[in-house]
């Protein structure tokens, strides 16, 4: 469903009358955590089925009206995207990629039936957020400000139909280290009873039905001393999709890399991406194919596989040492993280902090 609107939009802006003052600002940034507080403003913008995209607004950030009627709370017409805003060195803001999150919310809203914002007004709508609340970007290390663009279906109509109203709205919150103290592997359940998407589902959406399938399965994956879980394909329960939130990859003996292809089921991960870049430019191999859970297993037993790591926007890279199931494990819960796992992630990080030559233009200014 494509808007009406194709001029750039204009953005109006108010202030909150009491934002957070200096101070308190000051300490949540030094001790974030991880979406736990918000800035003081969020982007609001309105779609109808008959004006596009319209009222285009940096408001002050606080709860949303909402009809009890309101069709994302009977038939869940949401998306959602999640990037980062990075404090350089010299005090400038920037974010990674941010046309590629763009692209994928409008690959989303496509399935979920929603209308679909230009990525030119994707990215203003951003610069538009920094432009009042650039204070709330840490300069520490690895700390960022997590960007939150989501958008919901707000018609009031019990009917089963794609709805004629939405908003798009952007929050953002500080965010601490994700590994506090240093990068730690983690160990990973797999899930046999639950399967995260299904041909023809919303898999490649990025949709909030998605990650609530997960959680059940989560509990279960904490329950056995894991910190994410793993699903397969929903048809064959034999071929490796992704983690509940991160797409996932292998590294072979040979030091080349091996990840699953996107066959509908997988998110189209702009970090996963970007590795895939960034292990070409190191002229290693990038296989993307099927890959069964018995390959997974046999290679971290046989050595045919010597790294395995998750990636996403919030951790970035996360490496994995070990596999659980009700039945097996596989791995060492002890093992440090991978050598190539760590330099992939230490380049993408650098790339992002502005400590490395950004030679794709990856880059976006948010405060210029």
């Amino acid at each position: 469903m494509t808007a009406t609107t194709t001029a750039p939009l204009s953005f109006t802006v108010s202030h909150p009358a009491a934002p957070v003052p200096d101070a308190q600002r000051e300490a949540i940034l030094a001790e974030p955590g991880f979406g736990k507080h918000f800035t003081d403003h969020m982007v609001s913008i309105d779609w109808t089925l008959e004006d596009g995209w319209t009222n285009a607004q940096v408001v002050p950030y606080g709860p949303i009206q909402m009809d009890p009627a309101a069709s994302v709370l009977h038939y869940a017409q949401e998306i959602f995207e999640g990037l980062k805003a990075y404090r350089h060195e010299d005090g400038s803001i920037w974010t990674f990629r941010p046309e590629a999150n763009g692209k994928r919310l409008q690959l989303s809203a496509k399935r979920l039936a929603l209308p679909e914002l230009s990525v030119e007004d994707f990215v203003q709508s951003l610069r538009e957020l920094i432009a009042v609340d650039g204070d709330w970007v840490p300069s520490g290390e690895d700390m960022s400000l997590y960007i939150r663009p989501f958008m919901i279906a707000n018609e009031s109509f019990l009917g089963v139909r794609s709805a004629q109203k939405a908003s798009y709205m952007v929050i953002a919150s500080p965010a601490g280290p994700y590994f506090a103290g240093g990068v730690k592997p983690v160990s990973i359940w797999l899930s046999t009873e639950y399967s995260r998407a299904g041909r023809g589902g919303t898999g490649e959406a990025k949709c909030g039905g998605n990650y609530a399938s997960s959680l059940l399965p989560q509990m279960e994956a904490a329950e056995n001393g894991c910190s994410q879980v793993l699903f397969l394909d929903a048809v064959t329960q034999e071929y490796i999709d992704e983690l509940g939130g991160m797409n996932v990859f292998f590294v072979k003996k040979d030091g080349n890399l091996l990840t699953p292809n996107l066959n509908g089921n997988i998110l189209h991960g702009v970090t996963r991406a970007s590795i895939i870049q960034l292990a070409k430019d190191r002229g290693l191999e990038v296989e993307e194919r099927p890959i069964s859970i018995n390959e997974w297993k046999e290679g971290f037993t046989n050595g045919d596989i010597v790294e395995a790591f998750a990636c996403g926007t919030a951790a970035v890279v996360t490496p994995i040492n070990e596999l659980k199931g009700a039945d097996f494990s596989v791995g060492d819960p002890n093992a440090p993280a991978g050598e190539l796992t760590l330099s992939l992630r230490e380049e993408l990080t650098d790339i992002q902090y502005g400590r490395r030559q950004d030679r794709h233009g990856w880059m976006t200014r948010l405060d210029a």
